[in-house]
């Protein structure tokens, strides 16, 4: 804004990126094409590798290769708000104008909400809920090759849990209290999705439990002491329920990593699944 009053001129968007981010070269165009027909603009987060990490640091690479080859394409093709990754977006520098007024009303001073954990997801989603609208844009370079934010993430396992803890308490909670459930029939359903985290590691926390209890009660039969029980017909039909649920995750995540990082990479990413459960409870 100094240069602004500076200039006599205002700025046309303003992109937002980590100082250690590496930027892919055509970034910059396909965000401004974007920012002429849209507020707001998201290109894919591509996570690298980190070497000696290959289950910490590479779980980020299957999460995102799904949530960004997947989610958010199907969120921008629905048109559901799109939440901002805080790196690789772009704002309209008037819509930033005026939601820092709007937030001004309020008794905030400009568009970020400092005092949310997830102030660029917020971000994103206000802005989509805009006049103007937004886009993610998943486009490859004459190379063949993703034009994406690449971005390293942690690489030891009490800072992944600590990253994603304040990603669960900022998504799920501060934005349950900050933006409730107001909208369309399909932001509340992406809401739904965006805040299951709790109750996602609730649920995996007891499913490893009764994983831990399974193999107790094997034991306990094979010395004789009653096994498990015979199961019902229902309880049946549940579990082959459950195993194909699995498989269709499994599969998924195989397909979304195998296409960014190889087929290797899709197989360690399907063995990955655990890590990234722990990581979640």
């Amino acid at each position: 804004r100094v240069d602004e009053r500076r200039s006599l001129d205002l700025f046309e968007s303003v992109i937002l990126h980590d100082a250690e981010d590496m930027v892919h070269p055509a970034a910059l165009r396909v965000i401004c094409d974007g920012l002429a027909a849209v507020d707001f603009v998201q290109l894919p987060v591509r996570a690298e590798p980190v070497p000696g990490s290959r289950w910490i640091s590479g779980h980020y690479c299957d999460e995102f290769a799904e949530a960004h080859g997947k989610t958010l394409p199907v969120r921008s093709a629905l048109g559901a708000s799109i939440p901002a990754a805080g790196v690789g977006c772009g704002f309209a520098r008037q819509a930033l104008g005026r939601l820092a007024a709007i937030r001004a009303r309020q008794g905030e001073a400009g568009p970020f909400a400092a005092e949310c954990l997830t102030e660029d997801y917020e971000l994103g989603l206000m802005m989509s809920r805009g006049p103007g609208g937004a886009a993610f844009i998943r486009l490859r370079g004459a190379d063949g090759g993703l034009i994406a934010t690449r971005s390293c993430f942690p690489h030891r396992l009490t800072d992944a849990v600590r990253q994603k803890t304040r990603w669960v308490h900022g998504i799920a909670f501060q934005g349950w209290d900050r933006m409730g459930w107001d909208g369309r029939l399909v932001d509340i359903w992406m809401a739904l999705r965006d805040r299951r985290g709790p109750l996602t590691a609730i649920v995996l926390a007891a499913a490893y439990m009764l994983l831990v209890v399974d193999a107790l009660l094997l034991l306990s039969g094979a010395l004789g002491f009653g096994g498990i029980p015979p199961a019902s017909d229902g309880v049946r039909a549940l579990l082959l329920i459950g195993l194909a649920g699995l498989a269709w995750r499994a599969a998924m995540r195989f397909a979304f990593t195998a296409r960014e990082y190889g087929w290797a990479a899709g197989v360690i990413g399907v063995a990955r699944i655990p890590i990234s459960n722990i990581i979640a409870i």
